[in-house]
């Protein structure tokens, strides 16, 4: 029988082996581990970074869906090849063009842009100034063909603006001088505030124009007494207005003042005078800018006082009673009584009645006296045309 025999070297190596062995499996282990943790680390950073950067992509698109689209860009700025000077360019002559005559301003409006004026004196353009001839009317010019003759040849050097009923639709002939001349009107009432509402829309309307230096009111019954050159050069070279003013006692005259108008305008500042007024540019911007007197006659004229008799009088004489003359150039016949002035038929236009009202008075014209007092009349009917036309070239020399 063989007997076996344990060696102890044997085992000890066998050991160590072992050992070294389960040493191996432990760092491999250890090793594994680590690295297990290390990949799990970098992974779920990974996994952080992704989830933040799909929030932040998911939160963009959803800010993006929510705003409203952007708006177009501007369109570009047009280049020098589509400008057209012709057309396109605003210069002092167009700043200056007035606008049409039936333009869409209401009296607000109209008024407003009337009070402008410029406080440069000098004009920086060749100003020719024209006298604009303001006509209140009811309905036709009836007397029309005179007035032809009348400014016949001076055009460039007037203005003409009709105010009449909004009920009159009829229109003046192509070629006539008051062709498309009408005003946007309103109705107006004898011895009513409109009609100095009529009056003022008359000035503002002719204010529009720079170059009318001059406004003369008149009616459809209303006759020029001299030709035009006369009537122009009378008008442009007066240094006074021409409204006329006085002080009555009366019933007519102060007894139509009431206490409350006051304290705008106090008893002895009350005046009277005619309606047909002739004033300079300065006081048709004052008149039409006027919002303390006038607001007063507006509520308190009324009845038996009559707004156009006294409202401008009253107004000149306590502004501006230092530029007006106190007169007014509109001849009238109050001889007859009554209400209303005479009116002239034709049996009664004759050479010596209209020489007698061209030269029949004594007045002050720029300080010096002068026998040419009036440059208008009134009333004259309609019938009296044929003999004014007849008598104008030879009286009132219209041909010169």
């Amino acid at each position: 029988m063989k007997v076996e025999i344990n060696n102890p070297m044997t085992s000890s190596k066998l050991f160590n082996f072992n050992a070294q062995l389960h040493f191996f499996n432990v760092l491999s282990y250890v090793i594994l581990f680590g690295c297990g943790i290390s990949i799990g680390v970098i992974l779920s950073f990974h996994l952080q970074n992704f989830s933040l950067d799909l929030h932040i992509t998911q939160l963009s698109l959803t800010t993006r869906s929510a705003s409203p689209l952007a708006p177009p860009p501007p369109p570009p700025p047009p280049t020098s090849q589509s400008f057209n000077p012709a057309t396109d360019h605003v210069g002092l002559t167009e700043f200056l063009k007035p606008p049409q005559v039936m333009h869409g301003m209401d009296d607000k409006e109209l008024l407003w842009r009337a009070s402008m004026a410029p406080k440069i004196p000098e004009y920086p353009f060749d100003r020719v100034p024209k006298v604009a001839f303001l006509f209140l009317t009811k309905g036709p010019l009836l007397l029309a063909p005179l007035w032809e003759k009348f400014f016949e040849g001076h055009q460039g050097m007037y203005s003409i603006y009709v105010h009449s009923n909004p009920s009159y639709n009829l229109s003046e002939p192509e070629g006539s001088v008051f062709h498309g001349r009408r005003i946007p009107s309103k109705e107006v009432e004898w011895g009513n505030v409109n009609m100095i509402e009529a009056e003022r829309r008359l000035l503002a309307n002719a204010l529009l124009d720079f170059s009318n230096q001059r406004f003369v009111l008149l009616s459809e019954s209303c006759i020029p007494l001299f030709n035009f050159s006369t009537v122009y050069s009378y008008l442009i070279n007066s240094s006074h207005s021409f409204v006329e003013s006085y002080d009555l006692e009366g019933p007519v005259g102060r007894g139509r003042y009431s206490r409350r108008m006051s304290p705008q305008v106090k008893p002895d500042q009350w005046r009277k005078g005619a309606q047909w007024f002739e004033m300079d540019r300065h006081l048709a911007i004052e008149v039409v800018s006027d919002q303390i007197y006038f607001p007063v006659f507006q509520k308190y004229c009324r009845g038996a006082c009559y707004a156009d008799e006294h409202y401008l009088p009253t107004f000149v004489t306590v502004k501006f009673g230092d530029k007006n003359s106190n007169r007014t150039l509109t001849w009238v016949d109050w001889s007859r009584g009554g209400p209303h002035p005479a009116k002239f038929l034709r049996t009664e236009v004759t050479i010596q009645f209209l020489e007698g009202l061209r030269s029949g008075s004594q007045c002050l014209y720029n300080g010096h006296t002068t026998n040419i007092c009036h440059l208008f009349a009134r009333k004259f009917s309609p019938d009296a045309l044929y003999r004014l036309l007849k008598f104008a070239p030879k009286v009132m020399q219209f041909n010169k």
